[in-house]
Order: C-alpha cells, then sequence, then structure tokens
C-alpha cells in the first residue's frame, strides 16, 4: 500500500520556478496532496497559483518568517503519512514521489535524502547532508557524476530540506524544523535530532530532482545567503554545546577561518556579526542531544572540511 503524501512547497517570489515545479509534481506516478506555503511573496505568486492550480493548498503568510516557518505551516496543514519538502527551483521527475516514499515500508525510516542534480543532469548538486566532528553539515556527493549518488561514504545524516521526506511520525515527535532559524542549516539541525532519536534515515538515488540552484536568495555568494548560513552556524555550535566539546579548538579555527578569508575576499564582516547574533540567539535554551556516531562523518578532516566550507561560502 502506498503511503499518503504532503508535498509542501515553500515560496517567495519567482513563480515561475514555482510553476515548473507544481506542472512537474501533475506528472507524478503516485497520488499526492500539494501545498504551497508562501512567505508574503511581493509578486503575485499566491494569484498566479490559486488561478492556475486550482487543486493546490495555498497558504498565504503576511510576513516572510523564514523556509522553517513556512515548511512547519505547510506540514502542519496536511495529514498525510509523509511530509515531502521541495524548493520550488527543483523540477522533479515523474516517479520522484514514488521512489522517495518506497523506504518508508521499513517501520524505522524516519527520513529519506532524494538525489538533486545540477542543471547539465549529469553532476551531483546534493544527495541528503553530511557532517563533520564539529556537526558543521556540507552536502553530500556535490560536483561528482551521478553515478556516485549510490556511495556509502560521506555518512548520511539526513536528507537536504530542498528535497527531501519525513515521516509525519517522526516529525512530529522532535517538533519539526526550528523556526529560530531563518535559512540553511534548519535541516541539518533537524537531521541531527532525528538520528538522536533513533530514527533512521536512508537516500533514494533514483528520486531524481533537478535543482536550479539558490535561485531564491540571488545566488550561490549573496550577500543574504552568507548571513543566514553564519547566524545558523552560531545557533547550532551554541545549541549543540560544541565549544565545550572536545572538538572546540577545531571549531573555532574553522569559524575563524571562515570569517577572516570572507573579510579579505567580500571586505565584509556582517559572517562574523551573525555568528555572534546566532549565538546569542541559542542562549538560554536547552542543549539539543547529541546525534550517534554513525551520524557524523569522521573521516571529513580539518582541510576538507574548510574546502568544503569555501564551496559553500564562495562557490
Amino acid at each position: 500500500m502506498t503511503l499518503s503524501a504532503d508535498v509542501v512547497i515553500p515560496t517567495y517570489g519567482h513563480y515561475e520556478l514555482t510553476e515548473r515545479c507544481l506542472r512537474s509534481l501533475g506528472h507524478q506516478t503516485i497520488a499526492h496532496t500539494v501545498i504551497v506555503s508562501d512567505n508574503a511573496s511581493t509578486d503575485d505568486t499566491v494569484e498566479q497559483v490559486r488561478a492556475s492550480f486550482p487543486d493546490v493548498v495555498i497558504l498565504a503568510s503576511e510576513a516572510n518568517r523564514g523556509f522553517a516557518a513556512a515548511c512547519n505551516r505547510g506540514a502542519a496543514a496536511g495529514s498525510g503519512e509523509i511530509i515531502v519538502l521541495l524548493n520550488s527551483d527543483v523540477d522533479p521527475r515523474p516517479d520522484f514521489l514514488e521512489q522517495l516514499i518506497a523506504p518508508f515500508s521499513d517501520d524505522d525510516v524516519g527520513s529519506v535524502a532524494a538525489l538533486l542534480l545540477q542543471v547539465d543532469e549529469k553532476t551531483i548538486d546534493t544527495v541528503g547532508v553530511t557532517v563533520d566532528r564539529t556537526l558543521a553539515g556540507f552536502p553530500r556527493l556535490q560536483g561528482r557524476p551521478a553515478a556516485d549518488a549510490v556511495a556509502p561514504h560521506p555518512a548520511l545524516a539526513g536528507p537536504s530540506g530542498g528535497a527531501a521526506a519525513y515521516r509525519r511520525t517522526a516529525w512530529e515527535q522532535v517538533g519539526g524544523l526550528d523556526e529560530r532559524i531563518f535559512m540553511y542549516g534548519e535541516d541539518v539541525d533537524l537531521a541531527l535530532r532525528l538520528r538522536a532519536a533513533r530514527w533512521r534515515t536512508v537516500a533514494a538515488p533514483n528520486a531524481v530532482g533537478i535543482h536550479l540552484g539558490s535561485a531564491s536568495v540571488g545566488g550561490q555568494r549573496s550577500r543574504a545567503k552568507q548571513q543566514h548560513l553564519s547566524f545558523s552556524r552560531g545557533y547550532l555550535v551554541r545549541r549543540y554545546g560544541i565549544l565545550a566539546s572536545r572538538v572546540a579548538p577545531r571549531a573555532l579555527a574553522s569559524e575563524a577561518i571562515v570569517v577572516v578569508g570572507y573579510a579579505l575576499l567580500e571586505h565584509d564582516l556582517s559572517p562574523l556579526r551573525c555568528r555572534i547574533d546566532g549565538w546569542r540567539a541559542a542562549k538560554g535554551l536547552p542543549r539539543n542531544p547529541a546525534p550517534p556516531l554513525d551520524a557524523i562523518d569522521r573521516a571529513i578532516g580539518f582541510r576538507e572540511s574548510l574546502r568544503l566550507r569555501r564551496r559553500i561560502h564562495f562557490g
């Protein structure tokens, strides 16, 4: 029996991307419900979706409260056994949902990661996320040929929020996405909390979507993206007690190198300020439980971690 699924698409403008995504979902091989959770788009996205896709549930917010809030709002509006998060800049293949949901036939699977390809359809954008010892998250297998999507390493921590599936009972058990994170890093945090709650995660390399890439925030090196990345990193470092752990020296060195490098190249200290803001936002909050050891890829050394960080921050 196919499990019921709600596909939640958070939007903020760029209706042309949303339209393309919705038309592709219309060709899926299994039934599903689509919920568009709009974050106060400044264009006519809400009106266009209502006019062109009458079967789609549209939730319109009066303010942009961020990716996590939009996803949580969309998930709460549905009742499907599986919650699928899909960015509007992802073009899913016709059997995407069927392949993504199939692993949930195992009752201990709490989340599933899709394969996102870059626009050339030959290069991996991500197959979920992986984390190093400091719990810094990275797109898994990024830049490698599509054939490598079945590779077991680096270790899979959980799905990327751009194309992810979650068992609703698992999602609700850990409280969904942390809305204190406006954008970036919330999927890593959810992955770690699910793993700490002993839910298993798997990759579905046959669930393929084409990722157009950071279109909603102005591109890979946009200032807004760097600020959101920096805030979430500062926030999660404190939530997981990284600076009170044995990896504190490595974490401090890594963050310092990223901040100084960005300041030298871009003449911008906002990554430092935003890390501090994120740290302060976590003040007084309980520490998140540590994930199991198999959720962390200990093979990602210091130099490799810096290389991956450079790709995230500088493209």
